[in-house]
């Protein structure tokens, strides 16, 4: 589930670090801003004020699992953050489908829960590093921080030879992520959520360089 900035050219001197535990509030606070516009948890979300109560439930549930491992990485002042989970760590399901019983419409429950197990079914079964929540604050798009925290996480896959796994939100945003060596496993459609593309990066050796946007790429905000 990502909320991507624009990437620029060249990493620069953004600086990423794991972020403690105790900053749990402020990884969220991001991610809460970078989702707010997009369009599968706006799907699962349509209501401002229901976006605003519930989002940060699910992004911990969801991705939370990172900050005690040491794999919930962060750029300066928390502008950009991603949710790792590597080998033998994974979401908090209970909680999730408590959240989901609880917080998402009766209308679009059923495809709700039937988009989850289709989330499942494509995960891999194999040792991978999983990155269900990646964004953004809006407000510092453009900078480099997508970039270098991408990079990072992508180096200590490389280093521990094991491939990665996501879920991009659209195919455009998919054919940027190939930019970086993810490859479209499938297209995952159910009911009226935004299409949903699982994407498996394959383990390699050495260390990775940032790959530049074409003229007028950009990511956009995508959700699994």
């Amino acid at each position: 589930m990502y909320a991507l900035e624009q990437m620029s050219s060249a990493l620069g001197a953004e600086r990423v670090e794991a972020a403690p535990e105790g900053q749990t509030s402020h990884l969220l606070d991001t991610l809460t801003a970078a989702f707010i516009a997009d369009p599968a948890v706006r799907w699962l979300y349509p209501d401002l004020q229901q976006y605003l109560l519930y989002f940060p439930r699910f992004a911990k549930a969801f991705g939370g699992a990172a900050v005690p491992n040491g794999t919930a990485f962060a750029s300066e002042n928390f502008g950009g953050v991603a949710l790792w989970l590597p080998p033998g760590v994974s979401s908090d399901e209970e909680a999730l489908l408590a959240l989901l019983h609880e917080s998402v419409a009766e209308r679009i429950k059923p495809e709700a829960f039937a988009l989850f197990d289709e989330l499942g079914r494509f995960h891999p079964h194999m040792p991978h590093w999983y990155l269900p929540l990646f964004g953004v604050d809006p407000a510092l798009q453009g900078r480099g921080a997508g970039s270098a925290i991408l990079a990072h996480a992508l180096r200590l896959c490389d280093e521990a030879g094991l491939p990665a796994y996501l879920e991009a939100t659209s195919p455009r945003n998919a054919g940027l992520y190939v930019r970086h060596g993810f490859e479209v496993v499938d297209e995952i459609n159910v009911g009226d959520c935004p299409t949903i593309v699982p994407m498996l990066r394959p383990a390699r050796a050495g260390r990775i360089a940032a790959q530049p946007l074409g003229p007028g790429e950009s990511f956009e905000s995508a959700a699994a």
